[in-house]
């Protein structure tokens, strides 16, 4: 098994991915989006999570991580597996999901085939998590999910996104999620 990809110091930031099986766009629901929120806002309060940056695409997620609690790939696989769930009651149960029996059918397909499963995977389960050992790495890492959303042509600028802490960073508080924990002195200007 390899190591390159593992939390080997939970005193460290990691930078994380983590994406839907297909690379399926699910994030276009406002309602499935909060379902990720409410989750982390969860994992901090329960589980020590400490977010410093978040950037949810329509089907990934870009975020800066750390912890003064539990583990943090035992944060992620619970948030994981419980986010799943509760995603797959959101489409089973959305009204206007038009896309409902493709979605389901692509997760029921990912799930079969891979033996760690029972029927059903909405997470891929790769993370890549990636130790942020400088202040270059770190800076690196927060432009890229910040400026995400501009580069696939959603907004002209990162704070105009409305799914990602780049308003923190620009000093505009983002109601979504509050407790956000800013990386100093990257606060941009």
């Amino acid at each position: 098994m390899s190591t390159k990809y593992k939390f080997h110091d939970q005193e460290k930031l990691y930078f994380i991915t983590f994406a839907v099986v297909g690379w399926i766009d699910l994030f276009i629901r406002n309602e499935y989006r909060q379902v990720l929120l409410d989750s982390w806002k969860h994992c901090q309060k329960n589980k020590g999570l400490q977010v410093f940056s978040w950037c949810i695409m329509t089907s990934h997620v870009h975020m800066i991580i750390g912890t003064e609690k539990d583990n943090m790939e035992d944060i992620l696989r619970d948030m994981k597996r419980h986010t799943a769930m509760a995603l797959r009651k959101c489409i089973e149960d959305h009204p206007q999901e038009s896309r409902r029996e493709w979605i389901l059918k692509l997760m029921k397909a990912a799930g079969t085939a891979n033996s760690n499963n029972t029927g059903f995977q909405l997470w891929r389960q790769d993370n890549h998590p990636i130790e942020l050992f400088t202040q270059k790495v770190t800076q690196q890492k927060l432009d890229y999910i910040h400026n995400n959303p501009v580069t696939a042509g959603f907004v002209e600028s990162p704070e105009e996104y409305l799914y990602s802490s780049a308003k923190d960073y620009y000093g505009l508080q983002s109601d979504l999620f509050p407790d956000i924990m800013l990386i100093e002195p990257m606060v941009m200007k």
